[in-house]
């Protein structure tokens, strides 16, 4: 049996030191230990598997640090990762306290540009490459890794027109696997695939009429073959451009088979590759299938209906309606800033439009957001997913902003749901027709009721309601964090001590309700799974202030920081905004 390469690679000069020959049998090895440990510990999958041979090909030609690599999204890296220096903490990987899941260059001089959203890697490394140019550091390389989904997002395009008309030592590769998390969609990808398929006599002229030094497509799993042409196009000044063929999923046959369910598939056993079944799954439903359930529903019943995702159909649950209605539901690619204006053109001709946004994603949207929709008073439905703590895919990724940077929005309406029925019912309420935008925010993972299909009641817009009452102080909560306000409670019980408060609107707030509590206690607590600065509770804030009332107020929520990965449980206990925490506050303050 050969000597396991691996265990000897504690950094690329490590890997600079085999010969070329070993290196298909470390490939197999890094390989199985991708899948070894995100088998147990749980991660992304297909897409690291998809670059083995790219990633040790990449760090044997370049010399990196020195010459800075960045993978687009991140999702591709885990390789990278074990690669320089990381592979003894790398079961460590989206954990609390433990390395990120995307490079992070806190951690790792490897690790050149933070990444999670996609479709900056070409932008930050012609930042760098130009950066070298003006330093006189002109032997310097600069590699973006970006796959063809996040390659035909506009800030991509913008970057390939930019680096076209500079003499900046960049490559651009392209990793063309045909799929995202979901398969990729558009017209580029159908060129892409006219190319793959020698079908496209002009193949190289959509690249070069840009300027880059076009070569490819290439087979990505022939180590030999990305290195040959690697070397070739260190030696080639400019803007350059290689396009590699790979298969998301390599080396695992279920992987390969199923690319969706496998970008990231929790555990499964590493043998043979089967999912291993979570316990819960006969329990109350995710939230996204709640959205995905009622959004069908109502479309079989209202035909003005439309549906928008960027490159989310199946996250979103919209896939549900994208299979009923193809022609009315919309995945538009990671393509945020198109995704808010298609709808806003589409609200002007009358249809109701749901654009469903993960809500760390809106952020790429905001101008849209704020110019398109809600300055001309557009009632489109935005509805946001993974609002809040998401869990281990950490700080690129937390919904936690989305309160603060909505509600400072004039003419837009900002909701959130306390459980799967509210969530039914405002989307609903939604499609009868609002005077208003909307956005309605919720949670990632599952709500805490099976049964949450009902009769469809009729929201009004900008009520709150007491869920308990008391005499010693109010607390507010708006969102699905009131059940833990609500559980806390049970467990003091203290019959009549505090007062509790559902705010589902933070915009409109229910003034006649505040007015009430502020007249009746003397302190008020708000609670949030957004950030503290600006959110609900600054909200509250400012009602007190506007109308001189004298009440101590307290803010619980997300810190003025930004909160790293770890399980929804373990950063909302970080936070002090779980059950356990409230349980404690509330009994000091009683106490006091």
């Amino acid at each position: 049996m050969s000597n396991n390469l691996l265990s000897s690679i504690n950094s690329p000069t490590d890997l600079r030191q085999l010969d070329v020959h070993q290196l298909p049998q470390l490939a197999q090895e890094l390989r199985d230990f991708i899948i070894d440990v995100v088998s147990v510990k749980e991660g992304h999958l297909g897409a690291s598997l998809g670059v083995v041979e790219l990633t040790i090909a990449l760090h044997y030609v370049f010399n990196t640090p020195k010459d800075c690599l960045i993978w687009d999204v991140g999702h591709q890296a885990y390789g990278h990762k074990i690669v320089t220096g990381r592979r003894d903490i790398f079961h460590t990987n989206r954990q609390l306290h433990g390395i990120s899941g995307f490079p992070k260059r806190s951690e790792s001089e490897y690790d050149a540009f933070g990444v999670g959203h996609s479709s900056t890697s070409i932008s930050a490394a012609l930042g760098m490459a130009i950066a070298a140019n003006l330093k006189g550091e002109t032997e310097r390389q600069h590699i973006a890794v970006i796959g063809d989904a996040s390659i035909a997002s506009g800030m991509a395009f913008e970057g390939l027109n930019h680096a076209g008309v500079t003499d900046a030592n960049l490559l651009v590769i392209l990793n063309d696997n045909a799929i995202g998390i979901d398969p990729s969609v558009g017209a580029l990808k159908n060129y892409l695939t006219a190319v793959k398929e020698g079908k496209n006599p002009r193949q190289n002229n959509m690249i070069k009429s840009l300027n880059f030094d076009y070569s490819g497509p290439i087979d990505g799993h022939d180590i030999q073959a990305v290195i040959q042409e690697l070397e070739r196009l260190k030696k080639v000044k400019g803007p350059k451009f290689l396009h590699i063929i790979t298969t998301k999923g390599k080396g695992l046959q279920q992987a390969e088979e199923n690319q969706v369910q496998y970008h990231a598939p929790g555990k499964f056993d590493a043998n043979t590759g089967n999912i291993i079944p979570k316990s819960d799954e006969n329990l109350a439903p995710k939230y996204q299938d709640v959205f995905g359930e009622t959004i069908l529903d109502l479309a079989q019943k209202n035909d003005n209906i439309i549906g928008i995702t960027p490159a989310m159909p199946t996250g979103s649950s919209l896939k549900l309606m994208m299979d009923a209605f193809p022609k009315r539901a919309f995945d538009v690619g990671i393509a945020e800033q198109h995704a808010v204006t298609l709808a806003a053109g589409m609200a002007t001709q009358g249809m109701v439009v749901f654009c469903n946004i993960y809500s760390t994603f809106l952020q790429r949207a905001y101008d849209q957001v704020i110019h398109d929709v809600a300055l001309q008073n557009l009632p489109v439905i935005f509805c946001l997913d993974r609002a809040g703590l998401v869990g281990e895919d950490g700080a690129t990724h937390h919904g936690v902003f989305d309160l603060a940077y909505l509600r400072c929005i004039p003419n837009l309406i900002v909701y959130s749901p306390r459980n799967e029925t509210d969530l039914q019912n405002i989307l609903y309420s939604a499609q009868l027709g609002l005077d208003h935008p909307i956005a309605i925010r919720y949670p990632r993972g599952r709500g805490q009721n099976s049964r949450w299909k009902s009769p469809y009641q009729k929201i009004a817009i900008g009520k709150g309601q007491c869920i308990q009452e008391g005499t010693q102080f109010a607390v507010l909560s708006n969102g699905t964090i009131g059940n833990n306000v609500t559980q806390a409670l049970e467990n003091l019980n203290l019959p009549n001590g505090i007062a509790h408060f559902d705010f589902p609107f933070v915009k409109p707030l229910d003034e006649t309700l505040l007015h009430t509590i502020f007249s009746k206690f003397e302190t008020v607590i708000t609670i949030e799974d957004g950030v503290v600065s600006g959110g609900f509770g600054s909200a509250i804030l400012e009602f007190a202030a506007a109308n001189n009332y004298p009440s101590k107020i307290q803010i619980l929520g997300v810190p003025d920081e930004f909160i790293e990965q770890g399980t929804i449980l373990e950063l909302q206990q970080f936070c002090k905004i779980d059950v356990s925490s409230l349980q404690s506050f509330f009994q000091e303050l009683l106490n006091n």
